[in-house]
């Protein structure tokens, strides 16, 4: 009986102890999982798009985290850096900004805080807090304060639209021209 008994409570220990190491999984994803945690996060993200082998366009990012809902969004919260290429493969433009978010469903883009465009072969900069990217059309336009520096004028007024490589663009409200020496 001594034997039965330490047996019984042998294996009474077990299934108790097999029974506790059950968990819930919904209790474990509330604990763990917010729905305000992306899907995925990426660090030091560089992504080239390319045609025919040839680079269009890189994308560089500290960070990117992918959300699946509501919308297929990713979101650079460090920041984001784009630089546009020629068709030989030289650098024409860079953006870079604080902040950036590109809609995938949409074929959209969003960037704002300290939004920087710079033309290598004009020698320009344009400055805003933000722009939007669409797709569709290959172009980027804001509603906002923008200012265009050139070797030898500074342009500014509200809103603009531009190619997306700012290789052309057009203000919607221009407001004045300073010639710079």
């Amino acid at each position: 009986m001594n034997g039965s008994l330490k047996r019984l409570i042998f294996f009474l220990l077990i299934a108790l102890g097999i029974q506790s190491c059950v968990n819930d999984i919904q209790k474990i994803k509330k604990i763990t999982f917010k729905s305000t945690d992306p899907d995925e996060k990426t660090a030091d993200l560089v992504l080239t798009y390319t045609d025919s082998g040839q680079a269009k366009i890189r994308l560089i990012a500290p960070l990117a985290e992918s959300f699946a809902k509501p919308n297929k969004v990713i979101k650079f919260r460090e920041g984001i850096k784009l630089e546009f290429y020629t068709k030989k493969g030289a650098l024409l433009s860079s953006l870079t900004a604080k902040y950036g978010e590109i809609d995938e469903l949409n074929g959209t883009m969003f960037v704002k805080d300290s939004v920087r465009m710079f033309n290598n072969v004009k020698k320009q900069e344009l400055q805003t807090e933000e722009l939007f990217w669409t797709r569709k059309d290959s172009v980027i336009f804001t509603n906002k304060l923008v200012i265009i520096k050139t070797p030898k004028v500074l342009l500014y007024g509200d809103g603009i639209r531009a190619k997306q490589d700012f290789s052309s663009y057009k203000f919607i409200k221009p407001k004045g021209k300073f010639d710079l020496d």
